[in-house]
């Protein structure tokens, strides 16, 4: 294939998240094949994309000639058996958080990546937040100066049978709400502050009835003594995003997703020398979400420059090997 075709991309899992990345298929892919085990919804997606396959048979779309790249979106359980399979024929390859079950699931997907060069990233999609880009950007810049903590939440509040859904179910899932959204928050705690280690956390179930956590608490650091206290809930309600990164000259404040989580803001508090109120610089971001098709973008690009994702392999890793020490920690193996 030349650099000019597009890439022939194939969705594997075809449901909420499958059919957000089917609509966000960059201009230089084309989406070619559709994957589910259950086939009718293969087929629902297959209808609004013009000649695209459908089957619920993974093992064909992956070692298919005429598939250059996968989205893994099928439920945790699967996703590194998958993943592997593609990456060993040579696939590129794009996982949804959490990546896997749990970190060691991933040392196979490196090695097969390694064998064929493969590329692959992990579908970390909060980064591409209009609001959490503008923040890495301010931060990168180094007004913040010495950055001292990070501090967020993130929850929603579940729906009637919440505990009969997979994601209450440890062999499918992996785990509860440290797995589900608390990975999003783990991968921007480190993009911020770099390595994090666990010094201390919970991971009850306070109001679902269920064998996981609905809601998970992290007290993490780095090697200098740089915080990162997250909380992620599955009783929180009212749909919350909030992520605060505090400098020794400043803090930076994103709220809201947009949608349900309200509008995409970011709020940039400047530490004058005598102290006292802050000046302030507020960005909204009112349009429509467009972090999925960025994400997108920038996949293509890895493969046409022959780039290694960020994030990839390592990140999920490490965000995973957290929430184990969690897991440890509180006497539950859901693994």
């Amino acid at each position: 294939m030349s650099d000019r075709e597009p890439l022939r991309a194939a969705i594997i899992g075809c449901g909420l998240i499958g059919q957000k990345r089917a609509r966000s298929i960059a201009s230089g892919m084309s989406l070619t094949s559709c994957c589910d085990v259950h086939v009718s919804r293969a087929e629902a997606l297959a209808e609004r994309h013009a000649g695209v396959s459908p089957t619920s048979d993974w093992r064909s779309v992956v070692s298919s000639d005429a598939v250059d790249v996968v989205f893994v979106c099928t439920t945790h359980n699967f996703l590194a058996e998958i993943a592997e399979g593609a990456a060993l024929n040579g696939k590129h390859v794009l996982i949804e958080k959490p990546g896997a079950c749990r970190a060691a699931d991933l040392d196979k997907v490196k090695t097969a990546a390694k064998r064929t060069g493969a590329r692959v990233r992990i579908g970390f999609n909060h980064r591409y937040h209009r609001a959490i880009q503008k923040a890495k950007q301010i931060f990168d810049s180094g007004v913040l100066s010495t950055l001292m903590f990070v501090r967020a939440r993130y929850g929603h509040g579940g729906r009637i049978g919440y505990e009969k859904e997979w994601r209450s179910v440890p062999e499918i899932s992996g785990g509860g709400e440290a797995i589900d959204q608390g990975m999003h928050l783990l991968d921007l705690a480190q993009w911020f502050l770099g390595d994090l280690r666990f010094v201390a956390g919970r991971a009850p179930a306070y109001f679902w009835n269920m064998p996981v956590e609905d809601n998970a608490f992290f007290l993490l650091e780095t090697e200098s003594g740089q915080v990162a206290f997250l909380h992620s809930s599955w009783t929180e309600w009212k749909n919350l995003f909030s992520f605060e990164v505090c400098g020794r000259m400043g803090k930076l404040e994103v709220s809201g997703l947009g949608g349900s989580y309200g509008t995409e803001r970011l709020i940039h508090y400047q530490m004058l020398p005598e102290m006292g109120p802050p000046p302030t610089i507020i960005y909204e971001y009112p349009m429509p979400d467009d972090s999925w098709d960025l994400e997108c973008a920038e996949f293509v690009e890895d493969i046409r420059s022959g780039r290694q994702p960020q994030p990839g392999i390592a990140d999920a890793q490490s965000a995973l090997s957290i929430i184990e020490q969690l897991y440890s920690r509180v006497g539950r193996d859901h693994h």
